[in-house]
């Protein structure tokens, strides 16, 4: 295997016309096509078809993360508007404690439009069931290339959580070329997501549906799930040439005893 100090990253550019990226997904997520290679040959099926593609005592592991509206927009008194967008809770640091919080919690965020916000807080209204919340952002210490930001608010009622839902914005993927909608709210998650956590979904279980994976279990695969919240790293573009130079944002992670102990059975 190529060691990362030697990989080029201009030995991997290769042509991606924008109307060769589908913008929306299809309405019934497992008619996706499948690529399979086998033994030197490639074939094409479509994704329902994976219970005939995989052994039949395949052991599938679900990373059950799921999607938050990690995308904020305050507008200065100036007019200028500034994107915060949530990378990972710094205080409380526990992912459920943060979005538990009332009152105020700390995130790293990546900060858009970082030259307009020097100093000074940044405020806007939200509007959750009917009251109206005063949702505040101060900028902190830089981490590379992101900042610590405070976030605090006037409703002791209200959670982190709720306040993302009604203020942030699903961040989609930037090479879909478009602006978020009010579908990507469900096709963008997971049919299996249950813990908050990522800026980004792990794209491949997309095309996943309850009746594929029931089938799947119908046939006696086994299933396991582990935690993995993706970051935004994965939307950064690589810059340095070489990509050891790259800088990687960490990703939380959780797996269960007994996954890690049904894995070792297995294999």
């Amino acid at each position: 295997m190529q060691k990362t100090q030697n990989i080029r990253i201009e030995d991997f550019n290769y042509p991606l016309p924008d109307e060769r990226i589908a913008k929306f997904p299809l309405s019934k997520r497992d008619d996706s096509k499948l690529l399979v290679y086998r033994k030197g040959e490639i074939e094409e099926h479509r994704f329902h078809e994976l219970p005939k593609v995989l052994p039949a005592d395949s052991l599938l592991v679900f990373n059950n993360t799921r999607v938050i509206q990690a995308r904020l927009h305050f507008r200065k008194e100036t007019g200028a508007l500034i994107e915060v967008f949530c990378l990972e809770p710094l205080e409380p640091h526990e992912y459920s404690l943060s979005f538990q919080s009332t009152g105020s919690c700390s995130w790293l965020c990546l900060v858009g439009n970082l030259k307009k916000w020097k100093n000074g807080v940044l405020t806007q209204s939200v509007n959750i069931d009917g009251k109206t919340v005063n949702f505040r952002a101060e900028r902190g210490l830089p981490h590379g290339n992101a900042h610590e930001v405070h976030f605090s608010w006037d409703d002791s009622d209200v959670t982190f959580a709720t306040l993302l839902d009604h203020a942030g914005e699903l961040p989609i993927p930037p090479y879909l070329n478009r602006e978020t909608e009010e579908s990507d709210k469900t096709t963008y998650q997971t049919v299996y997501s249950k813990i908050e956590g990522s800026v980004a979904a792990p794209t491949a279980g997309l095309h996943f549906t309850p009746e594929l994976i029931g089938e799947m279990k119908a046939r006696g695969f086994a299933f396991e799930e582990v935690t993995l919240h993706v970051g935004a790293g994965t939307f950064l573009p690589v810059k340095d040439e070489d990509a050891a130079r790259h800088p990687m944002h960490t990703e939380h992670f959780e797996v269960r005893r007994a996954t890690v102990v049904r894995l070792l059975e297995k294999w």
